[in-house]
């Protein structure tokens, strides 16, 4: 049976009107975690989210494109998917807390579009000591529209991409999921790692 997660309503998109998903794993590592929390609520119009994570070792990437300074950092992720299976299009959003986003279309398995662009994505992030926060919204009719919400459920990936600083210039990467995808190596790009929002 599929994960699933309790959406509120909230006509102010109030964040503190949301449940909690703090059941977050790495399940490619033995030691523990730090702290990663999301909350979601939605209205007529939009979903907004909300991600608080512990982070004492940020990686920040420099890079003159969005993207890949998005790829190459600390950052927070929602994928969406018009179908279980991922044979139809699912869209991901890598998003890191100083404003870069790495948005794209998917086909299993990792057919990525680079050049797709979620239209009414608007977040921004924040750093506070020991760590950042990352919020923002979607329009529900954009998430409609590409087959992603269907009587109000919609099939997603919650996910982080913990980095920390290794031996000399090496960046040790850790991923963090709210579904063990239960595979080996780590990959979020399958359908085993999503569960399901369900708008209540």
């Amino acid at each position: 049976m599929m994960k699933t997660y309790e959406v509120n309503f909230s006509e102010v998109l109030d964040v503190a009107d949301a449940n909690l998903i703090e059941d977050f794993s790495c399940p490619w590592k033995e030691d523990s975690i730090p702290r990663t929390e999301f909350r979601a609520v939605w209205n007529n119009d939009f979903l907004k989210f909300q991600f608080d994570v512990e982070d004492h070792d940020l990686v920040l990437a420099e890079h003159s494109d969005s993207g890949e300074a998005a790829l190459g950092s600390d950052r927070v992720e929602l994928f969406f998917a018009s179908s279980a299976d991922l044979t139809t299009p699912y869209y991901g959003a890598e998003m890191d807390p100083r404003g870069n986003v790495y948005d794209y279309e998917g086909l299993y398995h990792r057919q990525i579009n680079a050049t797709w662009s979620f239209d009414t994505l608007n977040y921004s992030g924040t750093f506070h000591e020991g760590g950042y926060s990352v919020a923002g919204t979607f329009s529900l009719a954009e998430l409609k529209s590409l087959g992603c919400l269907r009587e109000r459920e919609m099939i997603t990936g919650v996910y982080r991409a913990e980095f920390s600083h290794g031996e000399g210039e090496k960046i040790v990467n850790d991923w963090i999921c709210w579904v063990d995808p239960q595979i080996d190596p780590p990959d979020f790009h399958v359908p085993s790692s999503f569960g399901k929002f369900k708008l209540v």
